[in-house]
């Protein structure tokens, strides 16, 4: 390999491939073995294979405007059979609090009532949709896909750097990734055993199914998208085809007497269970954006009625709120009654006074985030800031505090990236997606390895010009795990006399019928907007 192989890790983080230069971890040995025989020449007219492949397959993400290629890197990321039982595990131990959390705020309130999280982080939280209240999912599932994204810094250790809960997307690069490079760099697939992804599509449709209301026993199911202008249209379209069910935008459904139908070329047919990818904003104008032409009208009374199950659910939001992450540790042991298994980022929440003084003095330390932001959009890298950036993000944090939390710089590891015509260290993350089917959560073996292009950038999201690796889970000699919920009893305190969750009165029969003739088309901008990744 020579000339290929002068890589030598960043010195400032820990590397995914090498211990030390031309020594491989344990799980890389066979990858760093099998790229010897490689050339640059090699590497880059594989590059060129795969972009040919993706093109032609219009495997495309929308940047700036603009459709390209996603891009994937032509070295893998490998994960060894015990890190990858480690992130398995945590995964699933995160979304089940997760799941207890969101059933606790829209029903009984006790994790407020005790005070482990504060009732009016939750009320303020622009995620909070208080006429999701009161509504019980057919099988005691709100997060039927998670998204949880994981990094590694100093030593290797795992972090939890947020969780995505609403519609989070990238499943369907990870299923394209994989089959590009088995077309790519064949030959190294036969050397060690990796762990398929390809199932996912059918343990997603398993789980919708399994969320239908009670009672319906052959469910239809749906896609539904905002439509083609969205960045994640080729994603829902990929899923919609791999689980063989329809992929409807708004103006294909229809609600009548609290039950959903879709207009087909032989008539109405009853939808049960409805997969958005629509935000909640968007999804229903009689309770959210009276002019949103991407969603229909009466879809959270028909759910509330049981008449259909809409997955994720709506509120999720609030759960995956940067300003409620910090608590996500509190909330395992008291639903779960155990230690969490992968770490939280050490966080600062600015509505606290002594969080924010401590961030406020380090502000040239820390890594920035507005609660609301989403792919990377409005972080600041107090490191990498200049001084006038600094001052004005101060006085925002002055003026809203709520709107900002602040966390310790992490150093993302680092693996060999075929940048230009050589191996170059890129900082990245991994985002493992999870399906929860009421009986069993399931983690994908892998998940989107997402990298950070630019050198020296710590930002892997897709939206600021990221690119993917295929991620490689090693298999052991043990059974493939899974882990089953038991079920979710809030077992801390008793139900407080006079306690409530943070609830406000719905809107009123008329308040819906006026905002319904308020329906109004707002374009392609709805398009794109609705459904934007997490």
């Amino acid at each position: 390999m020579g000339d290929l192989f002068d890589y030598g890790p960043a010195m400032s983080a820990w590397d995914e491939m090498l211990e030390a230069p031309g020594r491989p971890r344990p799980a890389y040995e066979s990858l760093f073995n099998g790229l010897q025989s490689l050339s640059a020449a090699d590497l880059t007219q594989r590059a060129a294979l795969r972009d040919r492949s993706f093109r032609d397959q219009g495997i495309t993400f929308s940047l700036s405007g603009e459709e390209r290629p996603f891009p994937l890197d032509v070295i893998p990321r490998v994960v060894g059979a015990d890190d990858w039982r480690v992130i398995e595990q945590g995964v699933v131990q995160r979304v089940l609090a997760l799941e207890a959390f969101l059933a606790d705020i829209y029903g009984p309130g006790r994790i407020l009532a005790d005070r482990i999280v504060p009732q009016r982080l939750v009320a303020s939280s622009s995620h909070f949709q208080r006429v999701a209240t009161g509504i019980d999912p057919a099988n005691g599932v709100r997060v039927h896909v998670a998204g949880i994204d994981i990094v590694r810094g100093d030593g290797g250790r795992l972090f939890v750097l947020e969780d995505n809960l609403r519609t989070p997307s990238g499943i369907s690069y990870v299923i394209e990734n994989r089959r590009a490079m088995t077309q790519v760099l064949p030959e190294l697939f036969t050397t060690q055993n990796i762990r398929p992804v390809a199932d996912y599509p059918s343990r997603l449709f398993e789980a919708l199914r399994a969320a239908a209301p009670q009672g319906v026993t052959n469910p239809t199911v749906v896609l539904l998208t905002p439509g083609v202008y969205n960045s994640a249209y080729f994603e829902h379209s990929f899923l919609a085809r791999q689980m063989g069910v329809e992929l409807v935008e708004g103006r294909d459904l229809v609600c009548r007497d609290q039950t959903v139908f879709m207009r087909t070329t032989e008539g109405e047919r009853k939808v049960d269970v409805i997969y958005r990818r629509v935000d909640d904003d968007y999804l229903d104008p009689l309770h959210f954006r009276p002019g949103s032409v991407v969603g229909c009208p009466g879809l959270l009374n028909a759910a509330r009625a049981g008449g259909v199950t809409i997955a994720n659910a709506v509120g999720n939001g609030v759960a995956d709120d940067k300003a409620v992450y910090p608590y996500v540790p509190e909330m395992i042991r008291y639903y779960l009654d155990s230690e969490p298994i992968l770490d939280n980022v050490p966080t600062f929440c600015l509505d606290r006074e002594e969080d924010r003084i401590e961030a406020l003095d380090r502000m040239a330390e820390l890594v920035f985030k507005p609660v609301d932001g989403s792919g990377g959009y409005g972080l600041l890298i107090g490191p990498q800031a200049t001084a006038s950036e600094l001052d004005a993000l101060r006085l925002r944090i002055l003026a809203e505090p709520r709107a900002w939390i602040a966390q310790e710089l992490i150093v993302l590891s680092t693996a060999p990236t075929w940048v230009g015509d050589a191996l170059r260290p890129r900082h990245l993350d991994l985002r493992p997606f999870a399906v929860n089917d009421g009986n069993q959560v399931w983690v994908v073996p892998g998940g989107l390895t997402r990298v950070a292009l630019p050198e020296g950038s710590l930002v892997v999201n897709s939206s600021q010009g990221g690119g993917s690796k295929d991620t490689w889970v090693l298999g052991s000699d043990q059974a493939e795990s899974s882990i089953e919920p038991a079920p979710l009893v809030l077992t801390p305190s008793a139900p407080h006399a006079g306690d409530s969750p943070v609830t406000a009165p719905t809107e009123s029969d008329a308040d819906q019928q006026q905002q319904q003739q308020q329906q109004q088309g707002l374009g392609q901008q709805q398009l794109g907007q609705a459904g934007v990744a997490c």
